[in-house]
């Protein structure tokens, strides 16, 4: 068989398994998540999980991103880094990387061939779950050094969250999925702090006071220790250009720490300190890191979809900002780097997200919304969409798929000079960069 078929044969098989990433809200909540499930399955496969330390990361918004600085990190360091991220953007193979190299469309096909008997025993498995058992299995074949390792949804019971990692790491947190997490930020914290093990440190990005509390809670009645960036470890940004942006970091008392990441925004930011303090901790719990490490790795952290400006004028932006927080920070990080600028937005959004708060945050800087969908089956009506941009106040118009919208974008930017966005889905946004990626095909261009 070849390569191609095997590969499509391995993803028909994984999605022909329950794939919560695909149902309704509705159905979400009537699902029964536990982790025997990852126990028992893990057990059949040899516990691979156990034969590597891994870091273990967690939270509403930066997750990647952290995970992305601490593996590249690690990699410079001279250690066989896996990182597992979820979802993929453009190539299912994306989620399961070892440093920096997702596993193969025929390495895939093959481990899949290999955990089908143990899969068989175990009854009502889930998509996610197979494809976590994947990441902890390849991990362990390629003789991984260390793993990153992010959380899917929430924390307590996650699939990831059978490991007992070096440290767990919190980033930030806010109101999302809360149908499935809870409809208070207390709640959310609960869940996302249930990756706290008995004793392992945990690390976590500066919190609103709600989750604060929550988190101490939890980390003083499993003796892990708490190191809050802000308060243990502050930072402050420093000169920003479109090629990158400079920060700081220092303990009090202690010497000021000099970095430059090529991420954009100030949110960032804040993830490489999350990051750089996970390390620190890391350090103390027998990972060999330096300082030099660090920084050649954070400068080196590419992280497609979050702020990635693929054209520079006009602007082409890509963005996975999908709910009210996480547009407040690309507002300002559009202010930040384009101030006045207006955008054409490409907007899709699944059913469960705060789209009349992320309209609202960017309705200042909108000239109009090219409203779309991915092919997703929790994608919003376009109609529905645009009518309710028209009730806030934006111009907008829907567009039949999202090649045609980015194209409708790019007409009217070259008229206006009008930035183009990508927002409010990943999977919106995946599909405008595979889109791109062929436009420039066709001009001749290289695409990353």
């Amino acid at each position: 068989m070849d390569t191609e078929r095997s590969y499509n044969n391995a993803l028909d098989y994984l999605y022909g398994f329950v794939d919560y990433s695909l149902k309704h809200t509705s159905e979400l909540v009537k699902a029964e998540f536990n982790l025997d499930r990852m126990f028992e399955l893990m057990k059949l496969l040899g516990n691979p999980e156990k034969k590597y330390p891994i870091l273990h990361v967690a939270g509403t918004k930066g997750k990647g991103s952290t995970s992305a600085f601490m593996a590249s990190a690690l990699k410079q360091a001279g250690y066989t880094t896996g990182l597992y991220t979820s979802p993929h953007l453009q190539d299912f193979c994306e989620r399961i990387q070892v440093n920096g190299q997702p596993i193969s469309h025929a390495e895939l096909g093959e481990i899949v061939e290999l955990i089908k008997p143990e899969v068989a025993k175990i009854p009502f498995i889930t998509t996610f779950e197979l494809t976590t058992a994947l990441g902890f299995l390849y991990f362990a074949r390629r003789g991984v050094d260390v793993a990153v390792i992010e959380v899917g949804l929430g924390g307590r019971l996650d699939a990831t969250n059978i490991v007992k990692p070096l440290v767990s790491i919190i980033t930030s947190l806010s109101m999302d999925h809360t149908a499935v997490l809870g409809n208070t930020l207390a709640l959310i914290a609960g869940e996302k702090a249930g990756i706290i093990k008995e004793g392992v440190p945990v690390v976590s990005s500066p919190q609103k006071e709600e989750a604060v509390q929550v988190l101490l809670k939890v980390a003083e009645k499993r003796s892990s220790q708490l190191t809050l960036v802000g308060r243990d470890w502050m930072f402050a940004g420093g000169s920003a250009g479109l090629k990158g942006q400079d920060l700081e970091l220092w303990q009090k008392g202690g010497e000021h720490v000099r970095l430059h990441i090529a991420m954009l925004g100030a949110h960032q930011v804040q993830n490489a300190a999350t990051a750089f303090a996970a390390l620190q901790v890391a350090r103390k719990s027998g990972l060999r890191i330096k300082l030099t490490d660090i920084q050649k790795g954070f400068s080196q952290t590419f992280w497609p979809g979050r702020f990635e400006i693929v054209q520079q004028e006009p602007p082409v932006i890509l963005d996975s900002a999908h709910n009210k927080d996480s547009a407040v920070k690309l507002h300002e990080t559009l202010d930040q780097y384009f101030p006045d600028r207006k955008v054409v937005l490409i907007f899709g959004a699944s059913e469960d997200k705060d789209v009349a708060g992320m309209f609202t945050e960017w309705k200042p800087s909108l000239g109009r919304i090219i409203n779309t969908h991915a092919d997703h089956p929790r994608a919003l009506d376009p109609e529905k969409l645009a009518d309710l941009a028209r009730q806030i106040g934006i111009p907008a118009e829907v567009s039949p798929s999202v090649a045609a919208a980015l194209d409708r974008a790019l007409s009217i930017s070259s008229e206006t000079g009008e930035i183009v966005l990508s927002a409010g889905s990943m999977f919106v946004t995946a599909e405008v960069r595979t889109a791109w990626q062929k436009i420039q095909e066709l001009k001749g261009y290289p695409s990353r």
